[in-house]
């Protein structure tokens, strides 16, 4: 009887470490399928970006393939201008001057 009892503990035993065991390796796995997914995510917004890239590159691209799109880029990149062209600085409006007099109690106070 003592025989069966030990017999049992020890089965037992093993079959609850058996189950930590592979109560750990779930956690692991769980823990690395969260890190894959995350990885997922971030890869997707990462493609994502690169699409939108591109397709601002492809529209650039086919700009440049006119000869008025050429002639704008080297405008802008070089800051050039045809024979005959001039500058037009555009100058905002200046700001009116106020042209009444201060009151008397405005020129006692700018005394202080």
């Amino acid at each position: 009887m003592y025989a069966k009892q030990l017999r049992e503990g020890i089965i037992i035993g093993v079959l609850l470490l058996a189950v930590l065991w592979l109560l750990s390796l779930i956690w692991g796995l769980v823990g690395k399928a969260q890190l894959a997914i995350s990885q997922a995510h971030d890869t997707e917004s990462q493609y994502q970006a690169l699409e939108k890239r591109k397709a601002t590159l492809e529209a650039s691209l086919s700009s440049l393939e006119t000869a008025r799109g050429q002639d704008a880029a080297i405008r802008t990149a070089f800051g050039v201008a045809r024979p005959g062209e001039e500058v037009i600085v555009v100058v905002p409006p200046a700001d009116q001057a106020s042209t009444s007099t201060p009151s008397w109690w405005q020129r006692l106070w700018s005394w202080f």
